[in-house]
Order: C-alpha cells, then sequence, then structure tokens
C-alpha cells in the first residue's frame, strides 16, 4: 500500500480534482431521493400544494377555522388575512409556519385526528376549497411536478458529469502510475548486474512488470473511487434517514452488519489465495518461456508429451486457484444482492404500518429505501475494497522487492581520466572470487597484466572460470579478493558507464536484437555506414550479409532466430569490434565458427585492432595457439603461463587439452 500511496501522492493534482468531483457527485445523489420523496408526498398527494397554509379562503372556511382556534390564536390568524369580497386572501408573510401551526390545530380539532393526519386532512382540504374557489389545481400540480422535475434532472445531469470527468482522471492517473512503475522497474532492472538478476526469475520480472502494475493500476482507480466516495454516501446516507426516520434505521444497520460478517468471511477463505494466486503466474509464465525457447531441444528428443504434462500440471493449478478467487467473488455479489433485496422487504413491511399510523408517508418511504441502499452500497464498496486492496498490496509488494533491490555493484562518482600511457591495460592482482551462496572459491590468486598490442587467451577445462574473469573484468559480479585495474584505475573506483566504454565484450551467448543487421552492429551509437561494413568485414560477416535480400538492412528477428548460430556469432563479434574500445573481450565467442572462418578472423583481428588489448576466452587450442600469452586455469587457479610452444613442455594440463584436440605430428608442428 506504501507503493501505491506513494505514487498517488505523485498524481495529487489529479487525485484532488477527483476527490472534489466525488464530493459533488455524492451530494447530488444523496438529494436525488427528496426529490423522489417531494413529487411522491407533494406533487402528487398533495397535488402541489406545500404546506397546510390556505393562501385564499371562502368565508365560510374561513369562518370554521377561527371557531377551533382560541381567543389569542383566532386574533393572529384573522390579522394574516385580508378581507377581499367574499373570500379571504394570506398576506404577504414571508414565515409562514405560525399559520400552517394554526391551521393544523384547528383540523386536529375538527376532525379529532392526531397532528401527523391533520395536516394531511388540512392539505385535502386546502385543494378542494381551492376547486370551490374555481383555483385550477391541476395546473398547481403540474407546475410543482415540472419544477421539481426540471431541478432533479439538472442534479442528475450534474452527477453524471461528475461522475464521467472522475472516470477520465481516475484512470488517467493509474496510466501515469503504471507508466512510471514500469519506468521505474525496467531502469532498476538494467542497473542489475548477475547477483541480483539471480535472485529474480526472467518470468518473475515479466510478471512483475506486466500483471503485477495491472493489479496497481486497477486498485489505484478503485481507491480514488471508493476510499473518497463511499464514505461521503455512507454518512450523508446515514444523515438523511435520521432526517427523515429514526423508526427504521435498525433496518440498514442489521444489513451493514449482515454485509460486514460475508466480507470478513471472504477476506479470511480467499486471501490466502491471492497470495498463491501471483507466484503460480511466475512458474507459469518460467514453463511457457522455457519450453518456448527450449523448442528444437523438446523437437529433438521427442520430449513433447513429457512437456506438456509439466505444463498441464502448473497450468492446473494456476486455473484451480484462479477458479476458486473468481467464484468465490462472483458468488458475493448475488449474496450482497439478496441482503439489499431482504433489507428493503423490511423496509417495506414496517414502511406500510408507520403509513398507516400516519407516522410516515409514501415519499417517505421511497426516499428511505433509496438512502438505504446508497447505505448498503457504500459498506459493500468499502468491503470490496477491503477484499481487493489485500491483492494490490501483494503486487505492490512483489514490485517493491525489485524496486528495493540494492545493488551489489556500488557505483563510483570518482571522475575519471585516461592515463595514454596506461590505455588499455589490463591487471588483475591476487584476484579471488566466491559467488554467492557457493562453499568454494570460483577464482583463486589470478594474477596477469594483458597490454595494448597482444593477444592474452585463457583456457582451461569446464568450470575451471575463465567465463568468470571476463565478469569480473566488466563488472558483472565484484572480485571478493584483490583488485582489478584498467587503465590504472581499479574497476571499483571509477562508473560502471565508463568502464565499459573502454571496454568491447563478446559474451558466450551471442545476443541479438530484433531490428536490422545495422541497428545490431551499431547497438543504439551513431555510427558511419563505412565503420559498420569494415567491422562486418573484419568479423567475416559481410559476405553472408552480402547475400541477405537486403543487405545491412536486412531484418533481423527476435534473437536473431533467422540466423544461424555461427552468423549470430559473427554480428555479434561485428559489433564489439566497431565500438572501438582500447580494450575487446572474447568470452568463448569463435565455438561456433569453423576453422576457417575462425583464422581468418583472427587475422584480419590483429590487422585491423593491433593497437587494442585482446583477451580471448576459448575451448579450442587451434583459436589460442597464436596467442602472445596463454593462462591455463585449473580449478579457479593459474597452472600455466606463456605461450603455446611453452606450455605444451611445461604445463600438463595445457599439453593434455592439446592432445585431445590435436594429432601428434599437429602438436610437433
Amino acid at each position: 500500500m506504501r507503493l501505491l500511496l506513494r505514487y498517488l501522492w505523485k498524481s495529487r493534482l489529479f487525485v484532488l480534482y477527483v476527490i472534489v468531483l466525488l464530493s459533488i457527485n455524492a451530494v447530488c445523489n444523496l438529494a436525488l431521493p427528496s426529490f423522489t420523496s417531494r413529487i411522491v408526498n407533494i406533487g402528487i398527494q398533495q397535488e402541489g400544494i406545500q404546506s397546510a397554509v390556505f393562501e385564499q379562503a371562502g368565508a365560510s372556511r374561513f369562518n370554521q377555522i377561527l371557531t377551533m382556534l382560541d381567543t389569542s390564536e383566532r386574533e393572529t390568524f384573522a390579522n394574516s388575512y385580508r378581507h377581499d369580497g367574499e373570500v379571504y386572501v394570506l398576506d404577504s408573510i414571508e414565515d409562514t409556519t405560525e399559520i400552517e401551526r394554526l391551521t393544523v390545530a384547528a383540523f386536529s380539532k375538527l376532525t379529532g385526528l392526531p397532528v401527523e393526519l391533520a395536516t394531511q386532512a388540512a392539505v385535502f382540504a386546502i385543494a378542494d376549497e381551492y376547486r370551490t374557489l374555481g383555483i385550477d389545481v391541476d395546473a398547481i400540480r403540474i407546475s410543482y411536478i415540472l419544477r421539481t422535475g426540471l431541478a432533479m434532472l439538472a442534479v442528475a445531469f450534474t452527477a453524471i458529469g461528475a461522475s464521467i470527468m472522475v472516470s477520465f482522471f481516475s484512470a488517467k492517473t493509474a496510466a501515469v502510475i503504471g507508466k512510471s512503475l514500469r519506468s521505474n522497474i525496467f531502469s532498476k532492472v538494467l542497473s542489475f548486474s548477475r547477483p541480483e538478476m539471480d535472485s529474480f526469475s526472467t518470468s518473475s520480472l515479466i510478471t512483475r512488470s506486466t500483471n503485477d502494475i495491472q493489479q496497481i493500476q486497477m486498485s489505484s482507480v478503485m481507491l480514488m473511487r471508493i476510499v473518497f466516495f463511499a464514505p461521503i454516501m455512507a454518512i450523508g446516507g446515514v444523515l438523511r434517514i435520521l432526517g427523515v426516520q429514526t423508526a427504521l434505521a435498525w433496518v440498514v444497520g442489521v444489513g451493514v452488519l449482515v454485509i460486514i460478517l460475508i466480507v470478513a468471511i471472504m477476506f479470511v477463505a480467499v486471501m490466502p489465495r491471492f497470495k498463491r494466486l501471483q507466484s503460480l503466474v511466475d512458474k507459469t509464465n518460467l514453463i511457457i518461456r522455457e519450453r518456448l525457447s527450449g523448442l528444437q531441444v523438446i523437437r529433438a528428443f521427442n520430449t513433447y508429451r513429457h512437456e506438456q504434462k509439466r505444463f498441464d500440471t502448473a497450468n492446473r493449478d494456476l486455473t484451480k486457484t484462479a477458479l476458486f478467487v473468481n467464484r468465490a467473488m462472483s458468488a458475493m455479489m448475488p449474496v450482497m444482492m439478496l441482503v439489499m433485496n431482504l433489507v428493503v422487504v423490511l423496509i417495506l413491511w414496517n414502511g406500510a404500518h408507520h403509513i398507516e399510523a400516519g407516522t410516515m408517508q409514501v415519499g417517505d418511504m421511497m426516499a428511505f429505501i433509496q438512502y438505504g441502499m446508497h447505505i448498503l452500497m457504500s459498506f459493500l464498496m468499502i468491503s470490496m475494497l477491503t477484499v481487493m486492496l489485500p491483492r494490490a498490496a501483494v503486487s505492490g509488494d512483489r514490485i517493491n522487492e525489485v524496486l528495493e533491490k540494492e545493488p551489489s555493484i556500488i557505483e563510483s562518482q570518482n571522475s575519471h581520466k585516461t592515463d595514454v600511457s596506461k590505455q588499455g591495460v589490463v591487471e588483475f592482482s591476487h584476484v579471488g572470487f566466491t559467488y554467492p551462496g557457493a562453499a568454494g572459491e570460483a577464482l583463486h590468486d589470478i594474477s596477469f597484466t594483458a597490454n595494448p598490442g597482444t593477444v592474452t587467451a585463457i583456457i582451461g577445462s569446464t568450470g575451471s572460470g575463465k567465463s568468470t574473469v571476463c565478469n569480473l573484468l566488466v563488472r558483472l559480479y565484484d572480485a571478493t579478493q584483490g583488485s582489478i585495474l584498467v587503465e590504472g584505475w581499479n574497476i571499483k573506483n571509477i562508473p560502471t558507464s565508463l568502464l565499459r566504454e573502454r571496454i568491447a565484450y563478446v559474451p558466450q551467448k551471442a545476443v541479438l536484437f530484433s531490428g536490422s543487421v545495422t541497428s545490431n552492429i551499431a547497438f543504439g551509437t551513431e555510427m558511419e555506414s563505412q565503420t559498420i561494413q569494415q567491422a562486418a568485414s573484419v568479423a567475416q560477416a559481410d559476405q553472408f550479409i552480402a547475400e541477405m535480400p537486403e543487405g545491412f538492412e536486412s531484418a533481423i528477428s527476435q534473437g536473431g532466430a533467422n540466423v544461424s548460430g555461427g552468423q549470430r556469432q559473427r554480428l555479434a563479434i561485428a559489433r564489439a569490434i566497431a565500438k572501438k574500445a582500447p580494450v575487446l573481450v572474447f568470452d568463448d565467442s569463435f565455438s561456433a565458427l569453423d576453422f576457417q572462418t575462425d583464422r581468418r578472423l583472427r587475422i584480419a583481428l590483429k590487422e585491423h585492432m593491433n593497437n587494442a588489448t585482446v583477451i580471448i576466452v576459448a575451448q579450442r587450442i587451434n583459436t589460442i595457439a597464436h596467442a602472445d600469452r596463454i593462462l591455463v586455469l585449473e580449478d579457479g587457479k593459474i597452472v600455466g603461463d606463456g605461450t603455446h610452444r611453452q606450455l605444451l613442455k611445461t604445463c600438463p594440463v595445457y599439453r593434455q587439452i592439446a592432445a585431445s584436440q590435436l594429432s601428434e605430428k599437429e602438436i610437433e608442428a
């Protein structure tokens, strides 16, 4: 909830508009039942006569009233009228309350009825008197109904306009919140290094960026529309009910208590499923993503039915949980409507007795029903909010986990000036590294220096720590021991953006992005076409690019699915070469190339990048045999250091690798 409130505060101007408009809407909605009551009570039952005051009366009716009053009352009543021929006409008196009281008192004595019924009797007598005097009572009735109806329409249209504007501003606010959250999550994920990415699965991050944010957006709309609107309606409805009839207030109270009880039961039953639902969405997305990316492997091993069974299991769990939640929520509304209809029946039952007793009019009962519905609907909305907000709170917590995740790589703010004498120099000094949660070291006491114009190769068996060296150099992880210097600077003391500007890195898995060949080689930077073409030529990619339908403007699909593994790898190498960084790092980036292409690429690389520091991680002896320096890793330690010829003589591990790949004749040559 803190997350939602924080982002609502950022859109506080729109929220203020919503509050004002909701207040107008609530006032208008609360006013409508009173118009209905007046139309029924006054316009229909009282024929448009608003009070028990004779504005005109004949002599016989006037004298009849006077005889029912005391001496002092008779004088007050008589002085309020002037004699106009055979008719007595009410003088222009601002407050007719006293005249109405005297008239009702006279009719109470005349008919023997209680005050409530005497008032109605007086009104009926006034209508009869007007007809006797030739006054058009129907015109009075129609005029009153039209005036009240037009006022009611004006209030209703005001409420409609306010409701439309509320929808507009609340939707706009929710859209702004969603946009900000997506942007912030994306920016945060881009700042993550490997440890943070390891703590969140890709499918979970996608779910948090889509489904969870949608939950927050929907909840923000509900929060604005309900939290401000429902209390106003509930309080206003209670005050109006007390003003209409207090004897029936207990009926509404019982309805509210029943609704609260139902929602409490729903809350206890459904809330745990809400929390489980989001994790099941994560799990299903993970399975879908893995199966789609590994579709070729699934087909090759003919494990379609096995994978279908695994997906069906996850899908079934998600479906069962979603169905339980949706059925519970769906059942809630009919139950609530049943409660509300029972409340209406109780109001009608008890109201009929009050109408019969003369203590209540039909219009008042109609207004009471509407106010009761307003109150019950307000509590229903608040109760629904207590069910929906916890789900949003779960989504908010999941989003917060991403936004509040502290990067393990602390960004340095130091300024950086390149030392020309050390440009391109890479130094590892007694570097050690242990992966988070691992029992043993991945690297131990690694020390070497790579200079410009030289090729430093790293080779070793699987799991020896070759790729870890590359990851530490580009600071995807931080070394746990020792220091790494690039151009004389400890990489922990310079901004990562500056560090990565100085290094061109090609990872083990060649990654391409949807776009064109040109956009993948230039990769977000302004670059001359000549530079792009030269980089492609060095990477031995120019030939297959020329054979593509549109050459360098040919489309590359998502992940480079429309090119082969070797072509994908060459384009990734071309991207690194085009960067023209002083340090080039190839993390087993030649594995998909045939020997001829590998050889041509290395020759071209030496000719065109002769001033760069080149670090190559490889599995194949042929790829690194001509390197200026070869480091042999075994269990995270350097067990060999030298040229190809030197290592064949001095390093058993290297000779063993060579023997597994080369013939004796090739080794001796």
